[in-house]
């Protein structure tokens, strides 16, 4: 099982959001290269990166700070936050990003995700975001009327690389993730599923790893780390184990 440290950018800074509210940002540095070379000598071979504010535009806002990731992290990056056009997804591959992850696009425009999965196999992530069960969009500022498990399932048969199921609700509150509902996505669907929102400590780690042969393939931590709750080293030897 993989453990994806969390780096949240917002106006340069890296920062936890509370719930996806931007008006709840917590800033954590203002250095993103600096944090993620931390993550890697802490044993990482794999960030998860967002551009918050690209989120909300539809369009790329941290480009800086994403590139210079990217430039100087030595493993896979993951990146996610409005990135809705074809011209952008090429963009980041070309640059080096591992893996994009689609959110708004893969409930507003399914096809494009499709295309995108065809063309980059292994590339795409699709983010099932969910308040309630039910599949929220726009940087989580909009709730649809869709659950979770029916946008999972669009996307069983179009090569898509994994899930990132997010319970919105418990995103940067440090309630424990809400483990019964992701392995219950992953028993769901034939495509593996990586964990995110509210990981407050080792337990949800090894909870999860519990459940890695039944689809989960990871997990996202982002404010337990930064608070010192989750020691990124020892989170990664129990998720190796998986």
């Amino acid at each position: 099982m993989i453990v994806f440290p969390a780096i949240d950018l917002k106006s340069g800074q890296v920062v936890r959001l509370a719930e996806g509210d931007m008006a709840r940002a917590t800033v954590y540095g203002d250095d993103p290269v600096a944090q993620a070379m931390l993550f890697a000598e802490a044993g990482a071979e794999h960030l998860h990166v967002v551009d918050l504010d690209g989120s909300f535009a539809g369009r790329a806002e941290n480009r800086s700070a994403v590139e210079a990731i990217v430039e100087a992290f030595p493993g896979h990056v993951q990146l996610g936050g409005g990135i809705r056009t074809a011209e952008a997804v090429v963009a980041w591959f070309e640059l080096g990003v591992s893996r994009i992850v689609m959110g708004t696009a893969a409930l507003k425009d399914p096809d494009f995700v499709r295309d995108m999965a065809a063309a980059f196999p292994g590339g795409i992530v699709v983010a099932v975001d969910a308040r309630d069960g039910m599949v929220a969009t726009e940087g989580w500022s909009e709730v649809s009327d869709m659950p979770a498990v029916d946008l999972a399932r669009r996307f069983e048969d179009a090569g898509v690389a994994s899930l990132l199921f997010t319970d919105i609700g418990r995103d940067g509150m440090l309630k424990g993730c809400n483990i019964d509902a992701t392995v219950d996505l992953a028993r769901r669907v034939d495509i593996p599923v990586i964990a995110s929102g509210g990981v407050k400590g080792l337990d949800d780690i090894r909870m999860l790893a519990l459940h890695a042969s039944e689809g989960i393939e990871g997990v996202i931590t982002g404010r337990a780390l930064y608070d010192g709750r989750l020691d990124l080293a020892t989170a990664i030897a129990i998720a190796n184990k998986a």
